[in-house]
């Protein structure tokens, strides 16, 4: 495994050199086709130097998602310091930004959903290889949230929702063919002004039994996030 000991700046530039290098190679080639082999010839490395750094192309694909989810987070809490934007600009905020972030890497996205329906793997966005990514994601848009004013039910789930509808944004996303995938950014401010109306809706009292019932079948069927906000445990703690 990789040496846990903080790496030495010239092992942090031969990993990054690395990193760089196998990723431009999955994006010319693909995650299947290339070896581990290539990918350290490429790199002007060992094999044994890259296997160090990387045990497996699952592991290099890790550190490019752990390096997305890094860049999001800096990207977004740039975007809401000293401004007082309405939620629904914060949210467009989030999800533009992740698309700008990914915007080159289409190819190389739809190669890695391909794992979506295998939860053992490794790469899957759903499975346990990528919890800590979700989970950093969820974080991301729950201080997208901030303290706009919203029932506790409603704040306990909103987070993983815009998460599982951000990735939903990214499917459609890799399939869009239009210029600069216009279509793709039309649909997510469309979606969020939408979104934004419904929350208003659902603040009402009237709603309160269905949002209960609502968030009780998702805690049963353990689709209800374990989040460490306060927010999230006063709602999880009134219910019986």
């Amino acid at each position: 495994m990789f040496n846990s000991s903080i790496p030495s700046p010239k092992a942090q530039l031969t990993r990054s050199h690395i990193l760089s290098t196998a990723l431009r190679v999955f994006r010319e080639r693909g995650l299947e086709a290339s070896t581990m082999r290539e990918l350290a010839s490429a790199a002007g490395a060992s094999l044994g130097s890259a296997y160090y750094y990387f045990p497996s192309k699952e592991a290099i694909i890790q550190a490019y998602y752990d390096d997305v989810q890094a860049e999001h987070a800096q990207r977004v809490a740039a975007a809401l310091l000293g401004t007082r934007l309405d939620l629904k600009d914060r949210l467009g905020a989030a999800f533009h930004s992740k698309l700008d972030i990914l915007q080159g890497d289409r190819r190389l996205l739809s190669a890695l959903f391909r794992y979506t329906g295998e939860p053992q793997h490794p790469l899957s966005v759903l499975g346990d290889g990528t919890r800590k990514n979700r989970q950093q994601s969820i974080s991301v848009f729950l201080t997208t949230i901030g303290d706009e004013r919203l029932p506790n039910d409603i704040r306990a789930i909103l987070p993983s929702a815009l998460w599982a509808l951000h990735l939903g944004i990214i499917l459609y996303f890799i399939y869009d063919e239009s210029p600069e995938q216009q279509r793709t950014r039309r649909l997510v401010d469309g979606v969020l002004a939408l979104l934004v109306r419904l929350l208003a809706l659902a603040r009402l009292s009237v709603l309160k039994p269905v949002r209960g019932s609502l968030l009780r079948l998702l805690r049963d069927s353990g689709l209800l996030p374990q989040l460490d906000s306060p927010q999230a445990l006063s709602f999880q703690e009134s219910q019986p």
